[in-house]
């Protein structure tokens, strides 16, 4: 575990730095992110904090971790600097959802080109499909969770804690560094996003941080017999299991209220726990001990027999559904209110 460290300490270091560069860029450049009804702050707000990221994750990858296979590497280097050009261009002028979605599948191929897919049916076709949908979604998901000062970068630290400490128990290289990096920077990031936030990491940094969990999650593997992969393959999907709810959440509100799914709003989990009373920083840590219980439950899924982890899959199941109807009926009666 010890070999991973200076690539995490590299990752917090060089966001502490960067992002304060990034901020300056931002305000001389224009970068900024204006109030607006459907968003949480009140100022003009620095657009540019993902470029910080980005170059924290590389620096600390490039010249601090241990050797791994470069072709897979290459490839999640190439779609992450993709998504970063990507998001650049969105924060600066904005994009159409599709043009967006389109530039996440062109970063999802070029993985996919370099076998970084999922490997659960006998199909190829099923694989890529999956790998895709997988991709997007994620990358998606955690776009969605940067809707309140230091939420996605927190879950995104948290997250990555978690694949770490199971990538270092398999024994998987490539894994470790990318989490112990991605962990590094989203902590270094943190200082100065969490609430009141003085700068924010824009679509160029979501969008990175979504799809570098989505590999995570690809590349989490566990030396298992065939028939406890029904156990395993839940691992990640646990792991990231606040962001897919939030989103499913998301859109299904948006949905039934008859409202694009990509078109933004104060309709998150979070929000909704600030309707119940909690104030902008409390709804965050109360989301961020949600995420780190999902994490403990992956750990413990990750060894647990068949018949006991689908027990706690059954259980991971009903709880989200309660929380779900609890949370739509919260929303609803709020906005009639309203």
């Amino acid at each position: 575990m010890t070999d991973f460290f200076p690539v995490m300490i590299a990752g917090f270091a060089a966001a502490v730095g960067f992002t304060p560069i990034t901020r300056r860029l931002a305000f001389h450049f224009g970068v900024l992110d204006q109030p607006s009804a459907r968003k949480v702050h009140q100022r003009p707000t620095p657009l540019l904090g993902g470029l910080a990221i980005y170059g924290a994750l590389v620096l600390a990858l490039v010249f601090f971790s241990p050797p791994f296979y470069l072709v897979e590497f290459g490839a999640i280097l190439a779609g992450t600097t993709w998504l970063v050009l990507v998001g650049f261009v969105d924060d600066r002028q904005g994009m159409s959802p599709l043009v967006k979605m389109a530039g996440q599948i062109i970063a999802a191929a070029v993985l996919i080109a370099a076998g970084i897919h999922v490997r659960i049916f006998g199909s190829d076709i099923l694989n890529v499909t999956l790998t895709l949908f997988w991709i997007v979604g994620i990358t998606n998901a955690l776009n969605f969770q940067d809707n309140m000062d230091g939420l996605a970068a927190g879950i995104t630290a948290i997250a990555s804690f978690f694949f770490f400490a199971m990538a270092v128990r398999e024994e998987l290289s490539l894994v470790s560094s990318l989490a112990a990096a991605l962990m590094g920077a989203s902590v270094g990031f943190l200082i100065y996003n969490f609430n009141p936030a003085t700068t924010f990491m824009g679509d160029m940094g979501s969008m990175v941080l979504g799809f570098l969990l989505s590999v995570l999650a690809i590349k989490l593997d566990f030396r298992v017999p065939d028939e406890r992969q029904v156990i395993t393959w839940m691992v990640p999907v646990v792991v990231l299991g606040l962001p897919i709810f939030d989103t499913t959440l998301v859109v299904f509100t948006r949905l039934r209220e008859g409202r694009s799914p990509m078109q933004g709003g104060k309709d998150h989990t979070s929000h909704r726990l600030v309707r119940l009373g909690l104030s902008q920083r409390a709804a965050v840590l109360t989301l961020y001990a949600v995420s780190a219980a999902l994490g403990l439950v992956a750990v413990a899924l990750s060894t647990a027999s068949i018949e006991n982890g689908l027990r706690i899959g059954a259980g991971i199941a009903l709880v989200a559904i309660a929380a779900f109807l609890f949370l739509e009926r919260i929303y609803i009666r709020s906005k009639h209110r309203s």
